[in-house]
C-alpha cells in the first residue's frame, strides 16, 4: 500500500549546529560531508580518505526517540553518511562547540594548550570524537565528577580517538587532551602544556585548565526539531528517489519492482559504510533504506539466545551483548575491534554479514558468530527460513530478493546448564592478528575457538567434545569451520602429541587462495591461535606421565592471553623535559602554536575550505596504469558526459610548454604526450561540474594503450644498471669519500663482504591531499590558491605552461594540511593543471585529489638496494666501510640527485675509519620519487645500524658496545664532516649518549629484559640505543615586516606554515626583535603580530619550505627587518622620550604616522585639496606641535630583507639519541613498543613546545617507515595501496606506551640564530631504535628456536626488512615455531 500524502515529508529536514536546514531536492547519493562543505558555512569536517578510515570528517549525529523522550548521540563518518538518511536528525560539527565569536569550547582550548594540533587538518575530527565520548559518559550512572572534569574514565578517553589518524603530532599530546577530562586522571600523568609549569601543585593545575562544566554542555538536539521527529515523516520517494519501507512486505514489493524494472540501478542501504570498501564508480538511481522496518531493527532476548535484527548497528549489538554471559561479552570485545567507533555507529550487523556472504568481505563478525553456532533468518518472497551461519556463508551469493532479517546467537550459559551435574566446562576465545591492536585494520586472520572439556575418568587428563573452530579473513571466500580438526580432537584426551597432530592438520586446512599476501604467515597464525587456545592446559604440564594434562584446577583459571590486543590502558605516563630560556623573551617560551585553537574549532581555512567562485568547475586526473605505452586515445563513458563533464584537457591543449615541474636538475611534463613513461603519470584532466562527477568520469575513463614495437620498460634498478639508465649528479652535490678504504680493510681483523639490504618506499599520507583552486583574473592574469611548500615553483611553472609572464601569475598559500615533502614538487603539477584548465575555459577550476589518485601518482620516498663490505677489529672498532647503492628515482629527476649527499651525511654518524661508496641514481619507469621528511637520511641511518648490527653479530658482541666503540671523537667528526662540525663544545653527542643511558636506566633494563626472555617462551623483549648526527643546510629566505597605524604588525616570510610552527616562531622573533625599541606597554606584544599568507607577487624568492631550517631562516629574515625598523624608529623614540619621559609603543607609531601626514601636507601644492589645515592641527595640541616641529621626518614603517646565510656557517650538525624497548609476540609477530626515551639537542629552542611536537611527530612517522607502512607496487610498477584499508600509518595504539622526551638546550652555538637548532626532520631518524630493538627481540626468539631444534645457537645473523611488519617479524621468529616447540616436548 502506498503511503498517503499526509505521511510524506516534502522536504528533507535536519539541523546543523542548532540551525534548521530544509532541502527540497537533492541526489540521494549526496553524503553529509558533501552537503556540509558545499551548502553550509561549516567547513570543520574535512575530506581526507573518503572511506571512513581516518576520522577527519567525524561529526556528532543526534537522533531523538519520542517514545522514550531521549536523544541518542553518536559519531559518524560524514563522508559515508548519506544526507537522506539523517532526516529529522541533528548534526554537530566542531564549529557548533565554540568559535572565535562566541567563545571556544574547553576541548578547543585544551587542544591548543596541550600543543596537540600541528597542521590541524585532523583536529576537528579529533575534537568531535572526544566530544562524543564526553556526551555519552554523562549519560552513565557514574558518580558526579569533580568540578572541571567529566564522567569519562582514562581508559575510555584514550580510546576516544582510536579511529582518528594524525600524521603530525605522534598522538601523545592528543591523548593528554582526552585524558585531561577524565575524572580518574592523575594530574601528574598529563604531559607538557601551556597551562601550568613544572612543580605546580595539583590544585594549581586543575584551576589552570580551561574549565569544563559537564552540567552545562551544548544541546545536541534543538527543541524545534523534536516536533519534526514526533511526526515520524518519511521522505517523498518520488522527489528524492529514496524509499523507506516500513514493513518486510513493502520491501519485498520494492525489490520485486526493481527486478521487473527498466534497468535502473538500486542500492539497499542502512549505514552506507560498505561504500568505504566497495567503491561506487557510478551513482545509483534509487536507494532503499531498511531502517524503518521493525523486524530488522529489534533486539530480543529469550531462553534460547539473543536475536539481533539485521539493521541493528554494530555498536548497538556490542552494547546488548556486553550485558550478557561470558561468551557474549567476548563476542562484544572482539566486535569492538571491527572498524572504528564512528563506523560501527552506522554499520549494521546484517550489512557486514551480507558483504561477507555476497562479496567475500573478510569479516570478523562472521567468523565469531560461526564459532558459536549462530542462526540466520532469511526471507525470500513469502518463504522464511532459519539456517546456520555455516550454511548461510556457503550458499551461492544472495540474490536481490533475499532479505537477511535477523541473527540469533545461542545462550551458551543455558546450553551448559544441562551439564550442571557434571564437571564439563566450556572454553571460548576469539583471536585476530592485525596491524593495529584496537582495530581499524583488517586482520591477516581471525579465529574463534570453542570447546567443551571434561576430566577423563580413566586418566588424569582432559577430554574434548563438541569443538567448534572457526577461521576467517585469511584469503578465502568466507570464514570456515575446521571440521576435520574438530572431529580429530573430539573424544581425545589432550596431550602434547594430540595437540601437535591437530596443529599439523589445521595447517593443511587453513590454506589461503592464490594471490593472497603472506599465505604461509596466515596459516601459521591459525596454528598459533589453536596452540594459544590450549596453552594454559599444555604449558607447564609437559612432563606429566604420557604427556597427559593434569590438574583440573588449571581449567578453572583464566587462559593466559599472549597479547593479541587486549589491553586495559594504551599509554602510561610519559615525561617531557624542557629547559626554558628567558634570555630572548618571548623567544624560547613554550607558547601555543599560532592558529591552533581555530584549527580545533574548524575556522582555520585550508584551500578546499575557500568557497567555490561562481561557475566553478572541478578537475580530476586520468593517470596511466601502464609503465611504458603509446596512448592512442581516451574514451569517457557516455554517462560520464551526461553527468556534468565539461572538458578533457591533455598536452594538446597547452598554450605554452608541456611543463609540470622544473627543478634545478631538469623538467618533467605536466601530461604524457603520445607516450606514457610510467604508471601514475598524468595523461589528462577531466573537468566537470562537481568533484564527484570529475572523479567518477576519470575513474571510468578507458585509455587505449598500444605497446607494440616498444622497448620493455625498466622496472628495477638492476635493469637500469644493465641499460645505463641513470640521472646525473652534479659535481657540487656529489658527496666526498673519506679516508683510504683499501688501507682500512687491510687493517681489519674480520671482514663482511657484499652483504645486501633492500629498502622500500613510504607514502606521505598528509591528511589533506593535493589541492588547488585557480581563478582567472583581469588582463590575462590568474590567481592560484595552492596547498604547496614552494609557491614560487608553481608560479614559474604555470607561467611557462600558459605562455604568460610570471607577473600575471599569483600563487597564494595560507596553510598546508601536512606536507612532509609531498607538497613541494608534487603539488606543482596540481596547481598547474588547475591553472591551465581555468585559463583555457575562462572559468574557475579547483581540484581536491581523491586519496586513491594521490597514493598512486605522488611517488613517495626513494626505494633502494644496498650492498656493503666492512672491515673491523676484534674489539668491534670498524676500520673501513664501502657501499654500493642503487637508488630508484623513477622516471622524472625531481630532486633525486641530492639524495646521495643526504644519505652519506646520515651514514657518516659513525667513525667508519675509511668510508667509500658508489651511488647510482637510477632512472626507471616507476613514478618519480621525491623528497619525504628526512630524504635519504632515514635510509642512511638504517644502513648504518644494519652494518653495526651485522658486525656485532659476527663478533658475538653486545651491539650497544659496538655502537659506543664507533662513536665519533671530535677529531674524527671534524674529519668526516668537514666544515660542519663547528667547535668542540658544540659536539654534544657523547654527553647525550651517557645521559640517556642514565635517564632511561638502559643498563638496568637490559638486565631485566634478559631475565624476562628467560622466563617467557612466547614473548620476547629487546632494547636498543642509537645515536644520530644530522647535517642541515641553511637557505636564503625573504622577510617583510610592516607596522600599521594602530601599532599592529603584519609579517610576511618565504616559509610556509605546514604545521611545524613556523608562524609561531616568527611571531616570537618579531616580538623579541621589535622589543629592542624598549617602549612601554609591549608586554602583550605577541597579540599585535599577525603572520599573513604567502603571496608570490607580494614577497618574491620565497624558495622551498624544506630541510628543517626554514623556520630559523625565516626568523633570521624577520629579525633583519625588525632591526631596520628599530633603527629607523629609535631617533624619534628618543626625542619623544625627552619630551614625555616614557613612550608607549602605540604613541610612538601614532606619532610617526602623524608626521607622515604632516610631511604629505607640506609637500602638496594645494592644502585645500588635501582637506588638511596644518595650522589648525598644530594649534589644537601644543605638545604635538612642538614634537612635530622637532621630529618632522618621514619614516618607512615597512622593511624587507633577504637573508643569505654566511658560507662559513650555513651547515651545521644536529645530535640526538634514543632508547627503545619492544615486546614481540612470537605467535603473531606483533611488536608492541613498550617505551621510547629520546634526548635531542635543540641548541636553545626558539619554542620548546613546538620543537617537542616536531620531535615526537617525526619519531612516530619514523615508526611508520620502519615498522608499519608498506607502499608496494605491482609488476607494472603501479602502486597497490589505495587508501586507509591497505596502507597503515601509526595510530594511538601503535606508538610507544611510555614516551619520554628531553630537549637539551645546549646553547653552545653562537653562529646559529639565538643558538637555536633544527627539529623537524632529525628526530625521525631516531625511530630506527624501534627497528633495532625488534631485531634484538627476534634474535632471542631465534636462539630459543635453535635450542628447541637441538642446534647450535651461535648463528644469529639475519636481516630484518623495512618495514618490519607482523608477517616479516613472525617469519624470522619461526613460521613453524609452534610445531617445533611441541616436537621438542615430545622428544
Amino acid at each position: 500500500m502506498e503511503k498517503s500524502e499526509s505521511t510524506l515529508n516534502n522536504s528533507l529536514v535536519f539541523a546543523v549546529n542548532g540551525k534548521k536546514f530544509e532541502v527540497s531536492t537533492i541526489h540521494p547519493s549526496t553524503t553529509l560531508l558533501e552537503f556540509l562543505r558545499s551548502h553550509t558555512p561549516f567547513k570543520g569536517a574535512k575530506l581526507s580518505c573518503g572511506e571512513g578510515g581516518c576520522g577527519a570528517c567525524v561529526v556528532l549525529l543526534s537522533k531523538y526517540n519520542p517514545v522514550l523522550d531521549q536523544v541518542d548521540d553518536f559519531t559518524v563518518s560524514s563522508c559515508l553518511t548519506l544526507l537522506c538518511s539523517i532526516n529529522g536528525c541533528s548534526v554537530t560539527t566542531t564549529e557548533g562547540l565554540g568559535n572565535t565569536k562566541d567563545g571556544f569550547h574547553p576541548i578547543h582550548e585544551r587542544f591548543s594548550g596541550f600543543h596537540a594540533s600541528q597542521c590541524g587538518f585532523c583536529t576537528p575530527g579529533m575534537c568531535m570524537s572526544l566530544f562524543s565520548a564526553l556526551v555519552n559518559a554523562e549519560k552513565t550512572p557514574r558518580p558526579t565528577p569533580p568540578p572541571g572534569f567529566s564522567k569519562l574514565e582514562v581508559s575510555e578517553a584514550e580510546r576516544a580517538i582510536a579511529g582518528n589518524l594524525c600524521r603530525c603530532t605522534g598522538y601523545r599530546p592528543i591523548a593528554d587532551v582526552c585524558k585531561s577530562f577524565a575524572a580518574d586522571i592523575d594530574m601528574e600523568d598529563l604531559g607538557f602544556n601551556s597551562f601550568w609549569r613544572k612543580g605546580d601543585s595539583k590544585e594549581v593545575k586543575i584551576n589552570s585548565l580551561p574549565f569544563y562544566n559537564h552540567s552545562n554542555e551544548i544541546c545536541t538536539f534543538p527543541e524545534f526539531l523534536k516536533n519534526e521527529a514526533r511526526s515520524a515523516l518519511l521522505l517523498d520517494s518520488r522527489r528524492y528517489s529514496w524509499y523507506s519501507p516500513v514493513s518486510i512486505k513493502e520491501l519485498q514489493r520494492l525489490l520485486g519492482s526493481v527486478e521487473n524494472g527498466n534497468g535502473s540501478r538500486v542500492k539497499v542501504v542502512v549505514g552506507n559504510t560498505g561504500m568505504s570498501y566497495y567503491k561506487e564508480l557510478e551513482s545509483f538511481d534509487k536507494y532503499i533504506d531498511l531502517r524503518c522496518i521493525p523486524e530488522l531493527t529489534m533486539i530480543r532476548r529469550d531462553d534460547t539466545g539473543m536475536i539481533i535484527g539485521a539493521t541493528v548497528t554494530i555498536s548497538k549489538a556490542i552494547e546488548a551483548l556486553r550485558e550478557g554471559n561470558i561468551v557474549w561479552k567476548k563476542i562484544s570485545d572482539h566486535m569492538e575491534k571491527v572498524a572504528s567507533g564512528f563506523v560501527r555507529n552506522s554499520a549494521s550487523l546484517g550489512g557486514n554479514l551480507v558483504m561477507a556472504q555476497r562479496n567475500h568481505f573478510p569479516s570478523d563478525i562472521a567468523t565469531v558468530l560461526l564459532a558459536v553456532g549462530s542462526l540466520v533468518n532469511l526471507m525470500n518472497g513469502l518463504k522464511s527460513e532459519e539456517i546456520t551461519m555455516e550454511e548461510f556463508l556457503r550458499r551461492t551469493e544472495l540474490d536481490s530478493k533475499s532479505i537477511l532479517v535477523s541473527v540469533k546467537i545461542p545462550d551458551w550459559d543455558r546450553i551448559m546448564s544441562i551439564f550442571a551435574g557434571t564437571k564439563m566446562k566450556l572454553l571460548f576465545e576469539t583471536y585476530r592478528a592485525a596491524p593495529r591492536p584496537l582495530g581499524n585494520a583488517l586482520p591477516y586472520l581471525n579465529a574463534a575457538l570453542m570447546a567443551k572439556i571434561s576430566r577423563c575418568a580413566s586418566s588424569n587428563g582432559m577430554v574434548f567434545s563438541d569443538c567448534r573452530f572457526a577461521f576467517g579473513a585469511y584469503g578465502t571466500k568466507h570464514a570456515i569451520r575446521a571440521t576435520k580438526v574438530e572431529e580429530f580432537l573430539t573424544g581425545k584426551v589432550l596431550s602434547v602429541d594430540v595437540l601437535y597432530e591437530a596443529v599439523k592438520l589445521l595447517r593443511s586446512i587453513v590454506v589461503p587462495d592464490d594471490d593472497t599476501s603472506y599465505p604461509t604467515y596466515r596459516s601459521s597464525l591459525a596454528a598459533g591461535f589453536l596452540f594459544e587456545f590450549f596453552s594454559h592446559l599444555v604449558e607447564g604440564n609437559a612432563e606429566s606421565p604420557n604427556g597427559y594434562v593434569n590438574g583440573y584446577s588449571t581449567l578453572m583459571s583464566p587462559a593466559r592471553h599472549l597479547d593479541h590486543g587486549k589491553v586495559s590502558t594504551l599509554l602510561t605516563s610519559g615525561k617531557q623535559e624542557v629547559e626554558l630560556n628567558k634570555q630572548y623573551h618571548p623567544v624560547g617560551e613554550p607558547i601555543a602554536k599560532s592558529g591552533a585553537v581555530i584549527q580545533a574549532s574548524g575556522e582555520a581555512i585550508y584551500v578546499d575550505d575557500i568557497p567555490s567562485p561562481t561557475n566553478c568547475l572541478h578537475g580530476a586526473f586520468i593517470f596511466s596504469t601502464k609503465p611504458l605505452a603509446r596512448v592512442k586515445g581516451i574514451e569517457l563513458k557516455p554517462k560520464s558526459v551526461a553527468d556534468g563533464v565539461n572538458a578533457v584537457i591533455s598536452f594538446k591543449d597547452i598554450p605554452g610548454e608541456n611543463l609540470g615541474i622544473k627543478t634545478g636538475f631538469g623538467p618533467e611534463p605536466l601530461f604524457a604526450d603520445d607516450f606514457t613513461q610510467c604508471t601514475g603519470q598524468y595523461i589528462a584532466l577531466v573537468v566537470a561540474d562537481t568533484q564527484k562527477h570529475a572523479d567518477m568520469a576519470a575513474d571510468l575513463a578507458v585509455v587505449d594503450y598500444d605497446m607494440e614495437n616498444l622497448e620493455p620498460p625498466i622496472l628495477s634498478v638492476e635493469e637500469a644498471v644493465r641499460k645505463s639508465s641513470f640521472f646525473e649528479v652534479p659535481s657540487f652535490f656529489q658527496p666526498k669519500q673519506v679516508g683510504d678504504f683499501s688501507k682500512g680493510m687491510a687493517e681489519a681483523d674480520h671482514k663482511i663482504l657484499s652483504a645486501e639490504i633492500k629498502l622500500g618506499s613510504q607514502y606521505y599520507f598528509y591528511m589533506e591531499t593535493q589541492t588547488a583552486l585557480a581563478v582567472p583574473d583581469e588582463d590575462n592574469c590568474i590567481v592560484v590558491y595552492s596547498s604547496i611548500q614552494a609557491p614560487e615553483y608553481a608560479q614559474s611553472t604555470i607561467s611557462r605552461c600558459l605562455g604568460i609572464p610570471e607577473h600575471n601569475v599569483r600563487v597564494i598559500t595560507r596553510r598546508v594540511g601536512g606536507g612532509f615533502g609531498g607538497k613541494a614538487m608534487k603539488a606543482v603539477p596540481v596547481a598547474t593543471a588547475c591553472a591551465l584548465a581555468a585559463y583555457n575555459l575562462r572559468r574557475p577550476v579547483r581540484m581536491y585529489m581523491n586519496r586513491k589518485t594521490d597514493m598512486k601518482t605522488t611517488g613517495g620516498r626513494h626505494p633502494m638496494e644496498v650492498t656493503y663490505s666492512v672491515g673491523f677489529k676484534e674489539d668491534g672498532k670498524i676500520t673501513a666501510l664501502h657501499l654500493d647503492i642503487l637508488i630508484n628515482a623513477g622516471i622524472g629527476v625531481d630532486i633525486s640527485p641530492i639524495i646521495p649527499l643526504f644519505m652519506v651525511g646520515a651514514i657518516k654518524k659513525y667513525d667508519w675509519g675509511a668510508f667509500s661508496f658508489d651511488i647510482k641514481v637510477c632512472r626507471t619507469n616507476h613514478s618519480s620519487k621525491s623528497a619525504m621528511r628526512g630524504p635519504g637520511e632515514v635510509q642512511g641511518t638504517f644502513i648504518s645500524e644494519a652494518v653495526i648490527e651485522h658486525v656485532a653479530s659476527v663478533l658475538s658482541m653486545d651491539v650497544d658496545s659496538v655502537r659506543s666503540k664507533n662513536l665519533h671523537t671530535f677529531n674524527s667528526l671534524d674529519f668526516f664532516y668537514k666544515g660542519a662540525a663547528g667547535e668542540l663544545k658544540e659536539y654534544t653527542l657523547p654527553s647525550i649518549w651517557d645521559k640517556l643511558a642514565a635517564s632511561s636506566s638502559f643498563k638496568e633494563r637490559t638486565d631485566m629484559i634478559k631475565q624476562f626472555n628467560m622466563c617467557n617462551k612466547w614473548r620476547k623483549r629487546g632494547i636498543s640505543r642509537v645515536p644520530i648526527v644530522h647535517e642541515v643546510l641553511l637557505q636564503s629566505n625573504p622577510g617583510k615586516v610592516s607596522i600599521l597605524g594602530d601599532g599592529s604588525v603584519a609579517v610576511e616570510v618565504g616559509g610556509i606554515e605546514l604545521g611545524q610552527g613556523l608562524w609561531t616562531k616568527v611571531k616570537q622573533m618579531t616580538a623579541f626583535s621589535l622589543s629592542a625599541i624598549k617602549c612601554d606597554g609591549m608586554g602583550d606584544f605577541l597579540e599585535k603580530i599577525r603572520i599573513i599568507q604567502a603571496d608570490t607577487l607580494s614577497l618574491i624568492q620565497g624558495g622551498l619550505t624544506a630541510g628543517s631550517t626554514t623556520s630559523e631562516c625565516s626568523c633570521e629574515a624577520v629579525r633583519i627587518c625588525c632591526n631596520i625598523l628599530v633603527e629607523r624608529l629609535t631617533p624619534i623614540k628618543e626625542k619623544l622620550q625627552e619630551q614625555m619621559g616614557s613612550v608607549e609603543w602605540g604613541i610612538l607609531i601614532l606619532e610617526v604616522c602623524k608626521q607622515v601626514e604632516l610631511l604629505v601636507s607640506y609637500s602638496s601644492s594645494t592644502c585645500e585639496i588635501l582637506k588638511f589645515d596644518l595650522e589648525l592641527i598644530e594649534s589644537s595640541s601644543s605638545s604635538l606641535s612642538s614634537r612635530a616641529r622637532a621630529t618632522r621626518q618621514a619614516v618607512n614603517l615597512s622593511a624587507s630583507s633577504y637573508y643569505v646565510p654566511d658560507s662559513s656557517s650555513m651547515q651545521y650538525l644536529n645530535y640526538g639519541a634514543a632508547v627503545s624497548e619492544v615486546e614481540v609476540n612470537l605467535l603473531t609477530g606483533q611488536t608492541t613498543i613498550l617505551q621510547s626515551d629520546i634526548i635531542y639537542d635543540c641548541g636553545q629552542s626558539l619554542n620548546p613546545a613546538v620543537d617537542l611536537g616536531q620531535i615526537e611527530g617525526a619519531f612516530v612517522q619514523g615508526i611508520g617507515f620502519f615498522m608499519l607502512e608498506e607502499y608496494l607496487s605491482n609488476s607494472d610498477g603501479l602502486v597497490i595501496p589505495e587508501g586507509t584499508w591497505t596502507y597503515k600509518i601509526p595510530t594511538v595504539d601503535t606508538i610507544p606506551r611510555q614516551f619520554n622526551v628531553e630537549i637539551m638546550n645546549s646553547g653552545h652555538h653562537k653562529k646559529r640564530l639565538l643558538s637555536s637548532k633544527a627539529s623537524g626532520e632529525p628526530p625521525l631518524l631516531l625511530a630506527v631504535s624501534v627497528h633495532c630493538a625488534t631485531r634484538a627481540a627476534i634474535r632471542e626468539a631465534r636462539k630459543q628456536l635453535l635450542r628447541w631444534k637441538g642446534l647450535n645457537e651461535s648463528d644469529s645473523t639475519f636481516q630484518l626488512e623495512v618495514p618490519a611488519t607482523m608477517p616479516v617479524v613472525k617469519k624470522l621468529c619461526g613460521l613453524e615455531n609452534v610445531e617445533i616447540y611441541l616436537q621438542s616436548l615430545l622428544s
